[in-house]
């Protein structure tokens, strides 16, 4: 019979695997066994092969005292434990030409003939712990239920009696030593039928290694001799796809999470290796939406460094190509930009903007005001009471003790200030800190749940409704934000020679201010826009957000910026200016300590430290992206640029064609 020679060892290794699983349940068995008072085991001995039946002889011998019994007498008794048949789910689904085959394979003393070996397989394969009796499920169920339970009592009886009497509990009399043997008997018919199927339905789910071998069998049959007693008309259906193979305890966890008795989340907790509870949670979600994450990367990444912090329930990391744009000349200092972008064209044109600030003389920033918000909102009674806390923290006799109360959460949380607006009963708290090196989000947070405390004590009618009440306004487009600011607010600044505009930006003054006028004031007002007065802030912010390590999604009110041009040294060179009132950044926590953005924020310079630095670099970079838009878009010379580096010059149809046909 033609027989692959890789799928041969597959086979026998998972017989291997098997035969030590089985042992280990039975060590188990015997193990509970230990602790009631029964005879030691003398005997273990399998017979025959491994799947799909195990027959095991147990030969018990019971050492008796010379004055009840002399020597040793030995009751032999044979149980039969059909692993893994046992559950209906788990039976053996081979059709009659494969245990033909199987049994060839296992047995070589000649083919019996196919009707024996159909019936003998069919015969295996429902053999359950409830055939003990020759008597209906339900009544040999009660009948041992009744024997157990009438064996326990009788005994425990009996011995209470020894104990009265002082008679040695070893000591037995006929009756006991058969109530002794009927509690064996029956306890072991109980932990067939219900104890160990029980356990192995939530411990020991059906492995991959079996469906597997079934599946390599029904292959191996196409191929094999057909006996005249069956039909070999109809072809043996294709296998499925193979699927990944893991190691038999990674097997077994994939086969309990797919099933859901095992939390995908709580993989860590339960594996204690990060990198191991990844890869087992991608294969159980491969398996449940049938589709492949094969393109997304697993190795090379410290999974460690994200546990409680990062990212939840990991199956990979994605890819973001980062780009260097510079050096930007700001403050005296030169900067390397980092950028993670897939979008071309945005890192070269945020350095040919650079370098027209460099070769300029360079770009200066000021810092107008760094302060991280929370706002909550609670509820009071009535406005009058709504009132009178409002009054109350907007006190400046009481601003330092709410600021001693709010400065216990951190040695970096230091209280700048608390306004309030009302609205009806309830009352937005708007309380703004600094927050050292860090964004700061979290630290203000603990801060304003100190002050909300504090502040039962006087109003203890006060209904706290949210921590955050969305004055605050984080990661939403809003005017308070524009207005007051929130995190970093930061103006920079450069005046970039005529001549450098004609020959680097391949435009003119009068064409740049004339443009930014037209665009990002007249028609950004005509769109109602709400911190947009710009050509794409938001382009530089999140691509150094993402290199940097900050939150993305904060680059909604970071990319509040309005962008103003003006023609100066009597028309020959032009002054360009970025008001951004919102930039929310830091240097320690969060991403920013993921290996990757730390090496970002160290070619930067600021790795752990100069939140405030990161702030100026984000402006300047914002400033040297919106001088090169606004220029190309002078020139006339967006589409060309974008069709020529923002385009795959790939055949997609030939790329298309392949990834069908493969």
């Amino acid at each position: 019979q033609p027989k692959n020679h890789h799928h041969q060892r597959k086979k026998k290794k998972r017989e291997r695997a098997l035969i030590c699983n089985y042992n280990s349940r039975l060590n188990s068995l015997f193990s509970i066994l230990a602790l009631f008072p029964l005879p030691p085991i003398s005997l273990i001995q399998f017979h025959s092969s491994p799947p799909p039946n195990f027959s095991l002889s147990l030969s018990l011998s019971l050492p008796f005292l010379p004055s009840l019994l002399p020597g040793r007498i030995g009751f032999p008794l044979l149980f039969l434990f059909p692993y893994p048949t046992m559950d209906p789910r788990r039976r053996s689904t081979k059709k009659p030409v494969v245990v033909v085959q199987s049994l060839h394979h296992h047995h070589h003393h000649g083919p019996p003939s196919a009707a024996a070996a159909a019936t003998h397989h069919q015969e295996d394969s429902h053999r359950r712990a409830s055939d003990a009796l020759p008597l209906p499920l339900y009544l040999t169920n009660a009948l041992f239920f009744t024997l157990f339970f009438s064996v326990v009592y009788f005994l425990l009886t009996r011995w209470r009696e020894k104990i009265r009497t002082s008679t040695p509990l070893h000591v037995l009399t006929f009756s006991e030593i058969l109530a002794v043997l009927a509690f064996l008997a029956s306890f072991v018919y109980l932990l067939g039928f219900f104890g160990i199927d029980f356990v192995q339905s939530f411990l020991l789910r059906p492995s991959l290694d079996e469906d597997e071998e079934e599946d390599d069998v029904v292959v191996d049959a196409r191929f094999a001799a057909c006996p005249q007693s069956l039909d070999c008309a109809t072809a043996a259906p294709a296998p499925p796809p193979p699927m990944e193979l893991l190691p038999q305890d990674d097997e077994e966890v994939v086969q309990s999470v797919v099933s859901g008795a095992l939390p995908s989340y709580s993989l860590e907790s339960k594996l204690g290796d990060c990198k191991r509870a990844a890869s087992i949670r991608r294969e159980a979600l491969q398996r449940v939406t049938g589709r492949s994450l094969t393109g997304l990367p697993l190795d090379g990444f410290d999974y460690d460094s994200i546990l409680g912090q990062c990212c939840e329930m990991p199956v990979g990391y994605v890819q973001i190509p980062v780009g260097i744009a510079g050096p930007l000349l700001l403050d005296g200092s030169e900067y390397s930009v980092p950028m993670a972008t897939t979008e071309g064209c945005l890192v070269a044109s945020t350095n040919r903007g650079c370098k027209a600030i460099h070769l300029s003389g360079g770009a200066n920033s000021v810092l107008l005001k760094d302060g991280m918000t929370r706002a909550p909102v609670v509820r009071l009674p009535n406005i009058e009471r709504a009132a009178q806390l409002k009054f109350y923290l907007e006190d400046p006799h009481n601003f330092d003790t709410v600021s001693m109360v709010f400065n216990k959460s951190s040695r970096f949380a230091r209280l700048q200030s608390a306004r309030c607006t009302m609205s009806g009963r309830s009352v937005y708290i708007r309380f703004c800190c600094s927050t050292g090196d860090a964004m700061g989000m979290n630290m203000v947070s603990k801060g304003v749940q100190n002050v909300l405390d504090f502040l039962q004590a006087d109003f203890p009618d006060m209904d706290v409704i949210a921590i955050s009440g969305n004055l605050c306004s984080d990661k939403k487009p809003a005017a308070v934000n524009w207005i007051e600011g929130r995190g970093k607010s930061v103006v920079c600044e450069a005046v970039i020679k005529g001549d450098v505009v004609k020959k680097v930006l391949k435009t003119s003054v009068k064409s740049l201010v004339e443009l930014n006028k037209d665009k990002n004031l007249v028609g950004s007002a005509m769109a109602g826009a709400l911190g947009g007065f710009n050509a794409h802030a938001s382009n530089i912010v999140s691509a150094v957000y993402l290199a940097t390590g900050q939150d993305p999604a904060q680059n909604v009110e970071s990319s509040h910026c309005i962008t103003l041009m003006e023609s100066t040294n009597e028309g020959q060179d032009l002054h360009v200016s970025v008001t951004m009132p919102c930039i929310e950044v830091g240097t320690v926590g969060g991403g920013t300590q993921l290996a990757s953005q730390s090496a970002c924020l160290n070619l930067l310079g600021t790795p752990g430290a100069n939140a405030r630095r990161l702030a100026t670099i984000v402006a300047g970079s914002v400033l040297a992206g919106e001088l090169s838009l606004m220029s190309a878009l002078a020139a006339g010379q967006l589409v060309k640029s974008h069709m020529k580096y923002n385009r795959s010059s790939k055949d997609v149809t030939t790329h298309a064609a392949a990834a069908a046909s493969s």
